[in-house]
């Protein structure tokens, strides 16, 4: 029996190392949001401490029912007076490193979900 779908149509990260992301053959090198149906916005903070609660006032506007936040190189989480917009809307947030934001977001747009990354790729020095 088979549980999951021969081909999936979603955006999907191919690879991923520190500091930048593949997503359909495209080297990606700055942090980004990525949605499963091809949505892709410039996320303006290279680190983790650049994060600001008008970050995630616009992740609250977008059309998904998951957001999938990779912090960087390690796992950090946000303020949660921050989140009140995302609570707001009922819109959930998982917080991990980047590097399982990616399998995390691939799985679950493979899976056809409406699923949301929001991926800091932190710039090497």
């Amino acid at each position: 029996m088979k549980f999951q779908p021969e081909h999936s149509t979603a955006q999907t990260i191919r690879a991923y190392g520190p500091g930048w992301i593949d997503v359909n053959a495209e080297k990606i090198t700055t942090s980004i949001i990525l949605g499963a149906g091809g949505l892709r916005l410039a996320w303006p903070c290279p680190r983790f401490e650049d994060l600001t609660p008008d970050h995630f006032a616009q992740l609250a506007t977008l059309e998904a029912e998951l957001v999938v936040f990779g912090s960087g190189s390690r796992n950090r989480f946000p303020p949660p007076a921050w989140l009140q917009p995302l609570m707001a809307r009922r819109l959930g947030l998982e917080t991990m490193d980047t590097p399982a934001a990616c399998r995390t977001y691939n799985i679950l747009a493979s899976e056809g979900r409406n699923v949301v990354a929001a991926l800091i790729l932190e710039t090497q020095p």
